[in-house]
């Protein structure tokens, strides 16, 4: 595997990259002096994925919701009636994993027997094992992870958002499924979605620490190979109309205190590399300006006592989906959301400020350097980067050269009354 080499002059980083022969791509972020290392391998398939073409057939089957999440689970299960998390517990490693609407990942941290931990990472994800037996029981697991999942306040106010948000567009579903659609998961089904989604041309690798790039290339001869290739997966495109489905939807639970989610839908998606990180950039800086806890929004709304330190704003854009949030507790969800919308018009009418601005781009910048600092944070965000098509080292350039003119033009697209949602959970009666 050739390896090459991108540094920042600036950041005083870099990124040693390649593609293997079978098609996996490669990122080892050299941390010298580190004690810790972090290892993430991830595969753009998760809850997104709800129909498989078969690769090199004309077949396409339609999934069932929650495959994804119920493939993460069953990979750790080994066929001597071992797991890896018992292989990983003996080098001293700590190993986790986790599904989300585009991406399933493995990962582990240790401070020693790194390539030890690699060979054992790339070694259990590569040798799938399924069973009629091993499946049913964890269809029974998972099932009591479902039905927690559905007594959890904050889970079903944020899907209840998505819900709301998205007419087809499978972001609106479950990642876990239900326990009736995992009852159609079978030991076949689960072998054809590691063939097609497992298949090293959709995956990447990400090493952050003190590595020997040899080392680790060595230990990726040993378990990754070109055989397993299938080429890139084929996706079937989505039709999503521009419209939310309903302005509000509202559930009753055991809370002290009715929780909200007002909700932007955005409707530009299939958008990648500088483009989408320059819309997360431009987004991310207004919700610190419209949102953020120093702004006089928050301030006013904390004053009366509409909002309080649960409030928060964020946004989540990727390739095949995006919508920004404002969230928290509220004794009057309605009046929050009528003060959201008048404020959004508000500084339409009036404009932005320059030195709000300044200060958000600094917020921004610093936390983006603070990560810098982690192994896990720095192989986290540097995967979905990857995986984007972003280069993480234009980050800090990008922010500081945002124009008042695309801030401006953002806020006039994305935040708006047409393309807003609110989903409120409230408190049982009595």
């Amino acid at each position: 595997m050739k390896i090459n080499r991108l540094d920042s002059s600036t950041l005083k980083e870099t990124i040693l990259h390649g593609v293997h022969e079978s098609g996996l791509r490669v990122y080892i972020i050299p941390k010298k002096g580190f004690c810790k290392y972090y290892a993430i391998y991830g595969t753009e398939y998760g809850s997104l994925d709800n129909v498989l073409n078969v690769p090199g057939t004309d077949e396409s089957i339609k999934l069932p919701d929650g495959i994804a999440h119920f493939l993460e689970h069953k990979l750790f299960e080994e066929e001597d009636g071992g797991n890896a998390f018992d292989r990983f517990a003996l080098t001293g490693a700590s190993s986790n994993a986790f599904t989300s609407f585009d991406m399933t990942a493995y990962l582990y941290s240790c401070t020693d027997n790194f390539y030890e931990n690699l060979d054992i990472l790339l070694d259990f994800v590569n040798h799938p094992y399924f069973t009629d037996e091993n499946v049913s029981k964890e269809q029974g697991i998972i099932g009591q992870e479902i039905k927690m999942y559905d007594d959890d306040p904050e889970w079903c106010l944020f899907f209840n958002m998505l819900q709301a948000m998205f007419h087809n567009n499978p972001v609106k579903t479950d990642i876990a499924g239900t326990v009736e659609s995992i009852s159609h998961i079978t030991p076949d089904l689960l072998y054809k979605c590691c063939d097609a989604y497992y298949n090293p041309s959709n995956m990447f690798l990400v090493l952050v620490g003190d590595i020997d790039a040899e080392l680790a290339a060595e230990c990726i001869d040993r378990n990754v190979s070109a055989e397993k290739d299938r080429g890139r997966i084929e996706r079937m495109p989505v039709e999503e109309p521009g419209e939310v489905v309903k302005k509000k939807i509202t559930q009753k639970m055991s809370v002290s205190k009715p929780m909200f989610i007002v909700g932007f839908k955005e409707n530009e998606v299939d958008v990648e590399g500088r483009e989408l990180l320059k819309k997360q950039i431009t987004t991310s800086i207004l919700t610190e300006v419209l949102f953020g806890k120093s702004s006089e929004f928050f301030m006013s709304l904390y004053s009366e006592g509409l909002i309080d330190g649960t409030f928060g704003a964020d946004c989540e854009l990727e390739k095949k989906y995006g919508f920004s949030t404002v969230t928290g507790e509220s004794k009057d969800p309605d009046e929050v959301y009528r003060r959201v919308l008048k404020h959004l018009e508000e500084v339409k009418a009036k404009g932005l400020s320059e030195a709000d601005v300044s200060r958000a781009k600094r917020v921004l910048i610093g936390k983006n350097l603070r990560d810098y600092n982690s192994v896990e944070k720095i192989g986290n965000n540097f995967i979905r980067c990857f995986m984007n098509g972003i280069n993480p080292f234009e980050f800090q350039h990008t922010a500081e050269v945002v124009k008042m003119s695309e801030l401006k033009a953002r806020l006039e697209e994305h935040f708006t009354e047409e393309n807003s949602v609110l989903s409120v959970i409230e408190p049982l009666e009595g």
